[in-house]
Formats: C-alpha cells, sequence, structure tokens
C-alpha cells in the first residue's frame, strides 16, 4: 500500500472516531492516539526517512495535510462537547421560579421555657420585678448570707458542684435576694427566675439540673397570709380556680416559720398517681417569713421590716402545666416529645 493511501485510511479512521465521541474524555484518548508525541501520525513523520527519495516531498505533503485536517477537526470537536457539557450542566443545575418556595421550619419555645415566661407574667402583674444574678456563686451568698450554719444537715438538701472550695454552682435562686437586700432598701418585691444545680439522684421527679422561680417581698407589715394570699392567686391564674394551695411545717434556714408548698396533682386531678405518691398533692417549693438574722445581715431594720420568700421549680409547673409525667423529657433532647408543644 502506497503511503498516501495508508494516510488516507489513518485520516478516514481518525475522522470517524472524532465525529463519534460523544464526551471530552473520549475525545482527548483519540487526540493522543493519532496526535500526541507518540501518536500514529507522529510515528509517520518518523518513516518519511525509510522511503524512496523522489516518494519522500509526497508523502509529507500528505502527513501534513492529514494532520491538519485532525487537528481542524479535533479543535471543533471539542468545542462542540465543551459547549454541550456546559448546557447539560445548566440544564441540571436549572431551577423552576414557578415552584413554590420551601417553607423553612420554625422553632418555638421549650416548653419549660414558655411556662416560665407565664409565671413571670403572672408575678410582673401582681408588682414584682425580674431580679437577676449568677450561677457560678460564691459560699458566702450561697449559704453563710441565707443563715445556713455550717455542717447543718440542712446543708446536705443543698449539696451542689464545686469549682473550688469557696466557688460553686448555686444550688437555688435565693442568691439573688442577698444581692438585691444588700443594694437597695425596703420596700424589696423581687422575683428571680434562673437555673440553679444539685446533686439531686435523677429520677422521675428531680434533675441534677432545674430552673427555680424565687420570690421576695420585704416591706412594713407584711405577714404569712400575705405570702399565702400571693402564692394562691399565682396557683388560681395558672391553673384555675380548683387548684388548690396546700401548705405543710417545714424547715429553712433562711425562713422562720416555713412552710411547703404543694399544688393539687392535675395528672390525676387530686385522685392519687405515682408522681404525687398518692397524696393528691405536687410539692412544688418552700416558702415562709423570711428570718430575722437574714435580714440583719444585709442592714434592714428588723424591728421595723419584715417579708417573705418562696422558691418554686419551674419544672413541676411545666408537668402540672401539660400533664406530663416524668421530668426527664425536658432534657432528653427527644423532638417526638418537645413537637408537641
Amino acid at each position: 500500500m502506497e503511503f498516501q493511501d495508508l494516510m488516507s485510511q489513518v485520516q478516514q479512521e481518525a475522522e470517524e472516531g472524532i465525529l463519534a465521541a460523544q464526551d471530552l474524555d473520549t475525545l482527548e484518548e483519540l487526540r493522543v492516539k493519532y496526535l500526541g508525541r507518540n501518536g500514529i501520525l507522529r510515528q509517520q513523520y518518523k518513516q518519511i526517512g525509510d522511503l524512496p527519495e523522489e516518494d519522500r516531498p509526497l508523502a509529507g505533503q500528505a502527513l501534513n495535510k492529514a494532520n491538519g485536517s485532525l487537528q481542524k477537526l479535533f479543535e471543533g470537536r471539542k468545542s462542540a462537547l465543551s459547549d454541550q457539557a456546559e448546557q447539560q450542566k445548566l440544564q441540571a443545575e436549572a431551577i423552576d421560579v414557578t415552584l413554590p418556595g420551601r417553607a423553612p421550619e420554625i422553632g418555638h419555645q421549650h416548653p419549660l421555657l414558655a411556662t416560665l415566661d407565664e409565671m413571670i407574667e403572672i408575678f410582673l402583674g401582681l408588682g414584682f420585678v425580674v431580679a437577676e444574678g449568677p450561677e457560678v456563686e460564691d459560699y458566702y451568698h450561697s449559704f453563710e448570707a441565707l443563715n445556713y450554719p455550717e455542717y447543718h444537715p440542712a446543708m446536705d438538701e443543698q449539696d451542689t458542684f464545686y469549682v473550688s472550695d469557696d466557688v460553686l454552682l448555686r444550688s437555688q435562686t435565693s442568691t439573688v435576694q442577698i444581692r438585691t437586700m444588700a443594694k437597695q432598701e425596703p420596700p424589696v418585691r423581687i422575683i428571680a427566675p434562673g437555673r440553679c444545680y444539685r446533686r439531686d439522684t435523677v429520677d422521675a421527679t428531680h434533675c441534677h439540673t432545674f430552673y427555680q422561680l424565687e420570690g421576695l417581698l420585704v416591706d412594713e407589715d407584711v405577714t404569712f397570709a400575705d405570702l399565702k394570699g400571693t402564692l394562691e392567686i399565682f396557683a388560681h391564674s395558672m391553673y384555675g380556680e380548683r387548684c388548690h394551695v396546700r401548705f405543710r411545717p417545714d424547715f429553712f434556714p433562711f425562713t422562720e416559720p416555713s412552710a411547703e408548698i404543694a399544688l393539687t396533682c392535675t395528672l390525676c386531678g387530686g385522685e392519687g398517681c405515682r408522681i404525687c405518691s398518692d397524696s393528691g398533692y405536687l410539692e412544688v417549693g418552700g416558702s415562709g417569713q423570711v428570718d430575722p438574722n437574714v435580714l440583719a445581715g444585709v442592714g434592714y431594720d428588723t424591728e421595723k421590716y419584715a417579708g417573705y420568700a418562696f422558691g418554686v421549680g419551674v419544672e413541676r409547673f411545666a408537668m402540672l402545666r401539660h400533664g406530663i409525667d416524668d421530668i426527664r423529657l425536658f432534657y432528653s433532647g427527644d423532638m417526638r416529645f418537645l413537637e408537641q408543644f
């Protein structure tokens, strides 16, 4: 076969392959095969020297013509495939602007915070103001200023987490009472909502981390009857007139006399269940007249001023509000539970 015929055959095969290529990778393989450094045409250039001298010019012309033609065809096909790939990409990424938008999921308050906000709103309506304090407290504000004798058995119920010997996580928001009274003269009428910590064994009604709302009123002629009336108004505002408030004698170092606060258990309607220990009531906190030692410690005249204080657990109120029988659900992070509120 003459050289020119061989080149015509190679050129025809190459053109058919280039035109049939459907993607850039296949096209690149053909370019390397025919036009690459070790490609077929480059090998043919090396063979021209083996031809008779009179045949070399025609062979060179045929080879150059085939090389130029294939280079031009290759560039044209590469451009066409690039445009095609770009169009396919645009089509794949196209957005139909006529479709309705995807509405984002709207979050809502955690049931604990929603209950806390409702409780705060009621007390604001009764003339109280919100006071806040640090969660990381010192020993003085946590115990000494609240009339806790060192090594007193009452300290066991307030066992908390210590950062150092004198720095700890507050076990109750009563610490805010001391900080507030130290900064202002009576009358004082505050509520102190916030997070507290105790080394409690976690069960259906206890947790090591919980929310508390503390209340304090100090003024002239304040009696236990004022405390009782305030808490009854609060309970009826939360749960209706059928909710009964029960006071039972208790002991707290910073109040005297002291009383445990319990509300009618809404989970059983007062009939008795495992959450209320079959009593029909659920304990929600403690209360009492502020001990004169606490008032004297912040410089108040105990002959002129008296006061009452109370502290309630927000989780207990949320359980009563929503009929929840296990406090651990609030901190589980289970969306099946939280999405119900």
